[in-house]
């Protein structure tokens, strides 16, 4: 489940505009929300406050195995829709496989005059959060320079790490400073970042082939039947079955003078088209938009995935490929092999949502949820459209064949969100569940 600094975060991105998903480091996201799930460790409470649009607290313990804490301030330059754990969208908090959005070149906001001058400001976030009792302190600042344009600068400080020289040895977390330069134009994505610590350069690039055009663009083609879906822009003819999709490649580069070392991967990923879910901050269109109607009509091929990764370096490959198969019911295979060790993995996994029982509210709409202008229409299955009082939580499955096995249960109780879960070692007997942990998480707002 998300933290709440995570999703504060993600609702600065969608106010100001910026899409996070055309990202190379995300490349994998839809089949790693499937199998690299976190279990939580322990007894973990969270505690979140947002007084108003502008700022957010949060305070959270650990109370197994060791006692420790934190607290967290969270300051934005707009206002953001924060929700409390009760009525928040219930997806929104978790991390979940999905088709993403098509991408698109980010719009800035609109100029803002007062007295004959230029009154608008440039959009910000400000993180901060310090952990008791050993004093670490984390740092985020984040920035848009220009529509298309984002800077970061995260920052690490760790009194222990200047104590030992071990500790660092051991990979402990060490007093850092990142910067980091996103530029977005949709079509193109790439990022340039340096670490401080190690002197550390890196440069990430992502592909989208095929033509983008404006969310808000009518499709080329408005003379259909009306029983005939528009044409997307993007999607592909049909050549005798098979899956219809775009396909987005990337790769990266880091190279660090002072550890003397370099490394390069290269990935691949194909999506399938039309399901995508629509752009969060898009405007919302008339009934009788064209992509309403699109969006209506039953998905004509199941929501998949399919990624590959390759490090030459390192010898690693990774082939991945995900699918919803129902409509609560999502289900991803990865291979991992090294061509080196000839070392291999295979993992499955699987995320089932759970609802509440079947009820008109299922496939119609509820009559005093429709406005009068409006007709009463089916309610596609899709998941930007689900009632939240429907999902009742989703419950997360994986197996390898390391004999690793971890099963984990998200949801809400009351007005509070809760993580349950546990890790085990079939090949061990002596201690067979290795790890077991509950979450608690509430937060408030107004």
């Amino acid at each position: 489940m998300h933290p709440f600094a995570s999703y504060v975060l993600r609702s600065y991105y969608r106010a100001t505009g910026w899409n996070e998903d055309n990202l190379y480091a995300n490349l994998t996201r839809s089949s790693n929300a499937i199998l690299d799930f976190s279990v939580p460790r322990g007894l973990h409470l969270s505690i979140s406050k947002a007084p108003n649009g502008l700022f957010n607290t949060s305070y959270s313990m650990n109370a197994m195995p060791s006692l420790n804490g934190s607290v967290g301030y969270i300051f934005t330059s707009c206002n953001l829709d924060v929700k409390s754990s009760g009525s928040v969208r219930f997806k929104d908090m978790v991390e979940r496989f999905k088709v993403y959005d098509q991408p698109r070149r980010p719009e800035g906001k609109e100029e803002e005059w007062f007295a004959g001058e230029r009154a608008d400001t440039r959009d910000y976030l400000l993180y901060g959060r310090l952990y008791l009792p050993t004093g670490r302190l984390d740092a985020l600042y984040s920035t848009r320079l220009s529509p298309t344009l984002q800077a970061l600068v995260a920052a690490i400080s760790d009194p222990r790490s200047s104590l030992s020289s071990e500790k660092r040895s051991r990979g402990d977390n060490v007093s850092n400073v990142m910067f980091s330069l996103q530029h977005d134009v949709g079509k193109w994505c790439s990022e340039y970042t340096y670490s401080a610590e190690d002197g550390m350069w890196g440069m990430r690039v992502l592909h989208n082939f095929g033509r983008l055009r404006n969310p808000t663009e009518p499709p080329e083609d408005l003379n259909t039947s009306p029983g005939t879906r528009p044409k997307r822009v993007d999607e592909e003819e049909a050549t005798g079955g098979g899956l219809k999709g775009r396909v987005s490649a990337g790769a990266e580069f880091y190279i660090s003078a002072k550890e003397r070392s370099a490394g390069v991967s290269t990935g691949i990923r194909f999506t399938t088209l039309p399901d995508a879910t629509p752009p969060s901050f898009q405007l919302p269109q008339p009934p009788s938009s064209p992509l309403v109607q699109s969006s209506r009509s039953p998905p004509s091929q199941p929501p998949t995935t399919i990624t590959a990764l390759f490090n030459p370096m390192m010898g690693h490959i990774s082939a991945a490929y995900a699918a919803r198969i129902s409509r609560d019911l999502s289900m991803c295979s990865r291979f991992d092999f090294n061509v080196y060790s000839y070392d291999s993995e295979w993992t499955m996994g699987a995320e089932w949502w759970m609802r509440r029982a079947a009820s008109k509210h299922e496939d119609e709409l509820e009559p005093s949820l429709i406005p009068p202008e409006q007709p009463s229409v089916p309610v596609p299955r899709a998941e930007s459209l689900d009632i939240p009082s429907d999902i009742r939580g989703v419950v997360k499955a994986r197996i390898s064949t390391n004999n690793n096995v971890s099963l984990m249960w998200e949801g809400r109780l009351k007005q509070m969100l809760v993580s349950l879960g546990f890790v085990s070692d079939l090949s061990s007997r002596s201690k067979p569940i290795k790890a077991i942990g509950l979450e608690l998480s509430y937060f408030s707002a107004g």
